[in-house]
């Protein structure tokens, strides 16, 4: 076994794929492909996986992204064609117009999962920013950025878990988690430069991240309320539902949840209006996705 292997863990019924980041004297440390979980683990329960495509959890993770992916590509293909139909409806004639989905500024503390989303927000055309930043340095570099990028979404994400050395059934407390008190300071910075839960849209939170904790402080969707494992691009998934949810209309909680991959016990939230708009007539104008560097 070797840095960079592909294994899962024996004890779990290998339920998660990992990557060996590093090989210790009797453990490894391992962090997930597609879910937002940094581990370590005896090398003795650990087994290496050459074809990671032939494996359940690596193939029941697929089908639900995939899903996402089509629901997603769905939605906008329909929304833009009920755009087209309401102003021809409205001008009685067709006319060119131009979509402007919210901005979205993302912050992630690996750099693997930020190119991931990156190419996501690109994908589906999401005007984006992103920039990799250590969960304890997101406050600082949200107070920064955000009069300088003005986004209308911002996603606060990374890596975090609950601590194996906390008080016993002790899950309300924030010391009792690696990263949620990162995430809530980050949190209150951005409300801090936006009251408005309409005006920012906050989503914050990452594997079994504090969810009570983040809402409270201004988040409108969080994570975990069920503790659990969320896929890396379920904050995405959200952020695009956001871009993409007319200022008109309320995102659809029911719709956006079930569209995560890790589903109600990953991700929750409250109602929010969304920040897409249609103008006319059409200028040229393009959307931009950037990584930012510090």
């Amino acid at each position: 076994m070797k840095q960079g292997d592909l294994v899962v863990r024996k004890s779990y019924g290998g339920d998660v794929l990992f990557k060996v980041e590093a090989i210790r004297t009797h453990t490894a440390v391992l962090k997930g492909t597609d879910y937002r979980l940094l581990a370590d683990a005896p090398i003795p329960d650990l087994s290496v996986i050459r074809d990671p495509e032939t494996t359940s959890a690596v193939q029941q993770v697929r089908i639900k992204v995939n899903d996402s992916l089509r629901r997603m590509h769905s939605e906008r293909e329909r929304q833009a064609v009920e755009n087209e139909e309401h102003i021809r409806h409205a001008l009685q004639q067709s006319q060119p117009f131009f979509e402007v989905p919210g901005k979205v500024l993302h912050l992630d503390g690996d750099s693997n999962y930020l190119k991931k989303s990156m190419q996501l927000y690109n994908t589906m055309q999401v005007p984006s920013h992103g920039l990799h930043v250590h969960e304890s340095q997101m406050a600082d570099v949200l107070y920064r950025l955000l009069p300088q990028i003005q986004p209308d979404i911002v996603v606060i994400t990374g890596h975090d878990g609950v601590l194996k050395s906390r008080v016993p059934m002790d899950l309300y407390s924030l010391s009792s988690y690696k990263n949620s008190q990162h995430f809530v300071n980050a949190v209150r910075v951005a409300r801090e430069y936006e009251r408005n839960r309409d005006g920012l849209i906050v989503i914050a939170g990452a594997c079994q991240s504090h969810f009570e904790a983040l809402l409270q402080v201004g988040s409108n969707f969080a994570s975990s309320p069920g503790r659990i494992l969320i896929h890396a691009l379920d904050p995405v998934y959200i952020a695009i539902k956001a871009s993409y949810t007319s200022i008109k209309d309320t995102i659809n909680l029911a719709d956006v949840i079930h569209g995560t991959i890790s589903g109600i016990d990953g991700v929750g939230g409250i109602e929010t209006m969304g920040r897409f708009r249609v103008g006319l007539p059409k200028p040229q104008i393009t959307a931009s996705t950037s990584v930012l560097k510090q």
